[in-house]
């Protein structure tokens, strides 16, 4: 990986994408210990930075490609991002999704132009259905978090952070499907400066702690956490580059990440979702680890089902 690579990746989608802010805060500071960067994807466009890796995987597709649209199966974020990335693109985007996901979301897919499929909640039915349609229709499919384009494209946060503040000394992020990890292992590797890359996952859906433990890919029998963009595990593409690139994994529990949500909500004056609160509460957590240093924090997202959140 060369910074060539990320930085034509950089140039391709910056016009469809928001450099977003970078928040400080003195108190949080003070709490820590350390000098802490937050770096806003809750104001990326549709909310999360899975934008970023879906309109790179679309702009990578041929004429051919496009004219017969991209297929992806999601119950949240990167449902609502490959919509919108295709219909700026002029690209049909099938989204397959749970017949459980939330209202809102599906909302969120249908007015930005994604047309869904409904099936049964669960991984197998979601494959079956996306291979129906890949198969029929003659689309791409592109995954949330194991796709090499979405990787890259996931990688401008880190790489956005660093040239706002090269010396940082770490950075921390949410672990999921590990798309938005490994892409921050690959920008800290190329741009740092010795900058740690260290991942935060909730303690009932450790599967990318314990995959790191054993050297091969783990799931979940369990994935009760209010971190639902976290849910998912690991795939092929994306653990080899969490394993040579990623320091640790931070495990939280569910009260850590709901007080670091409140914590961000209050003081940063921001809406983030449960899930990019994950990685503060791996911070506060961790104090001692964190102390004097200067660390980069990427808040994933801010698509919060206002109905359900819960600071208690």
């Amino acid at each position: 990986m060369d910074k060539q690579m990320l930085r034509d990746t950089s140039r391709r989608i910056s016009p469809y994408i928001h450099n977003t802010p970078i928040f400080t805060s003195h108190l949080l500071d003070d709490m820590t210990g350390a000098k802490l960067f937050f770096k806003c994807e809750n104001f990326q466009k549709m909310g999360a930075f899975k934008m970023r890796g879906a309109v790179n995987a679309v702009l990578q597709l041929t004429k051919e490609e496009r004219e017969r649209g991209v297929v992806t199966h999601s119950s949240g974020n990167f449902a609502q991002a490959l919509s919108l990335a295709a219909k700026n693109l002029d690209v049909p985007a099938y989204i397959v999704m749970p017949n459980n996901a939330p209202k809102v979301k599906k909302d969120a897919v249908v007015g930005y132009g994604g047309i869904i499929t409904a099936c049964e909640p669960n991984i197998n039915a979601r494959e079956e259905a996306a291979a129906k349609i890949v198969a029929k229709k003659g689309a791409t499919f592109v995954h949330p978090s194991n796709d090499l384009n979405v990787i890259l494209g996931n990688a401008t946060v880190g790489m956005e952070l660093l040239n706002a503040h090269p010396n940082l000394d770490m950075i921390v992020a949410p672990v999921g499907g590990g798309g938005l990890i490994a892409g921050t292992a690959l920008s800290s590797h190329v741009f740092g400066k010795n900058c740690k890359v260290i991942g935060g996952e909730p303690l009932v859906a450790d599967d990318a702690y314990r995959s790191l433990e054993s050297g091969q890919i783990e799931t979940n029998y369990s994935t009760n956490t209010v971190a639902d963009g976290l849910r998912t595990q690991l795939g092929d593409i994306n653990f080899p580059i969490i394993q040579q690139y990623v320091d640790h994994i931070i495990r939280v529990e569910e009260v850590e990440i709901i007080q670091a949500m409140k914590l961000l909500w209050e003081r940063l004056k921001i809406v983030i979702e449960p899930s990019s609160a994950v990685a503060f509460a791996a911070v506060l957590k961790n104090k001692d680890y964190f102390k004097d240093k200067r660390v980069g924090i990427i808040l994933s997202g801010g698509n919060v089902d206002l109905e359900t959140i819960r600071f208690s």
